[in-house]
């Protein structure tokens, strides 16, 4: 397993966390929903397994997604046996994190060019 470790948190530094290793998956979403959840065109996350994840502070949660209760941040949203942190939470960019699936391309604004090699899909794509 690839060692390498990541540090991310919010804003404030009240919350932090760490991942391990490299994500199974990593994409852009263009859903409504995201949209709203950043503030932006689109998403852009990365999915660990539970055991690639440490985290300090304590979050609130909204509709199954996490955020710091002091500054707002918004950081990640964990499910059973992991988590899809926001790649903007990361501490060092360039995280080294290439999108493999782009979704809900119907919503993608057309200034935004398709990325070259990436799955895409219309809408939601097909479970993992």
């Amino acid at each position: 397993m690839n060692d390498r470790i990541r540090t991310g948190g919010c804003l404030c530094g009240a919350v932090r966390y760490e991942v391990s290793g490299e994500p199974y998956i990593a994409g852009l979403c263009h859903c409504t929903k995201c949209r709203k959840l950043t503030g932006s065109a689109f998403s852009a996350t990365a999915n660990w397994r539970q055991d690639q994840f440490v985290m300090t502070g304590s979050v609130q949660t909204y509709d199954r997604r996490q955020f710091c209760p002091a500054c707002g941040s918004r950081l990640f949203f964990l499910f059973e046996g992991g988590m899809e942190i926001f790649l903007g939470t990361l501490d060092d960019a360039p995280y080294g994190i290439t999108p493999h699936l782009e979704v809900w391309t119907t919503r993608r604004e057309p200034w935004l060019p398709q990325m070259p090699g990436v799955d895409t899909h219309e809408q939601n794509p097909p479970p993992l």
